[in-house]
């Protein structure tokens, strides 16, 4: 077995090992999840030692320039480094019986292939070719908008969020937030704390809510407030592709 080989098994036993049902209990009842510790310390500064070269990267995007806060992101070209490339089958692989579920109890059609492959063949028969996988940059007041990364009709309702920097050394402010929009009511924001190689899962756009009436849509967005010293870097996670 070759030494990337050697990683991606151990990656991969990392990931078979998280506390899938509590996470699958806490998206069912927040729409987001932590994982605790998923990446070392040692993944988090080679993803972090990636973020100035170009050839891992198709595109870089300041969000000032687009009205989308203030820092910026560069989105990774396939194919994506060996870790990245990990992280995204093995979520997936855990994540689409969640995916599957909300969709039944939304009544919406369809269900999710098992295997993120098989979704990527449904996306790029669908135009949506790009990668979306990216690494976010962010320096003293820098923050990020409240949005949805839909980027087509072929959507996979889950994301996630893995924080690079270790907040209690490199950073002040720059809180993962996450806003829940229910029909008819006020909406709920929560402040969600992350450490160092730590992942939130979240939905992409809606979650299924039981009401009284069955399950109804309850529409997130998510963004990061105001980093006040430091920097912080993140690695984000999309399933499907960009048309």
């Amino acid at each position: 077995m070759t030494a990337s080989a050697r990683k991606a098994a151990t990656l991969d036993s990392r990931i078979a090992g998280l506390p899938w049902a509590a996470i699958a209990d806490d998206l069912d009842a927040h729409g987001h999840a932590t994982t605790g510790p998923l990446l070392t310390p040692a993944e988090c500064r080679g993803l972090v030692s990636l973020y100035d070269r170009d050839k891992p990267f198709r595109r870089r995007i300041v969000m000032q320039q687009h009205g989308y806060g203030q820092g910026e992101y560069r989105y990774f070209a396939y194919p994506l480094p060996d870790l990245v490339a990990t992280l995204r089958a093995a979520l997936y692989l855990r994540l689409a019986e969640t995916a599957n579920r909300w969709r039944t109890m939304l009544g919406d059609e369809g269900r999710f292939p098992s295997t993120l492959e098989a979704f990527l063949a449904d996306c790029h028969a669908a135009g949506q070719i790009r990668p979306t996988p990216l690494l976010l940059r962010y320096g003293p007041g820098d923050f990020n908008c409240l949005h949805q990364d839909l980027y087509g009709e072929r959507v996979f309702p889950l994301q996630l969020t893995i924080l690079l920097n270790d907040p209690e050394a490199d950073f002040t402010g720059g809180e993962f937030l996450v806003v829940e929009q229910r029909p008819r009511r006020q909406s709920i924001a929560e402040v969600v704390p992350l450490r160092q190689g730590e992942a939130v899962i979240f939905a992409v756009r809606e979650r299924p809510v039981v009401g009284s009436r069955g399950a109804y849509r309850a529409m997130l967005r998510h963004g990061v407030s105001r980093l006040r010293s430091g920097h912080r870097m993140t690695l984000g996670i999309i399933f499907h592709d960009a048309a």
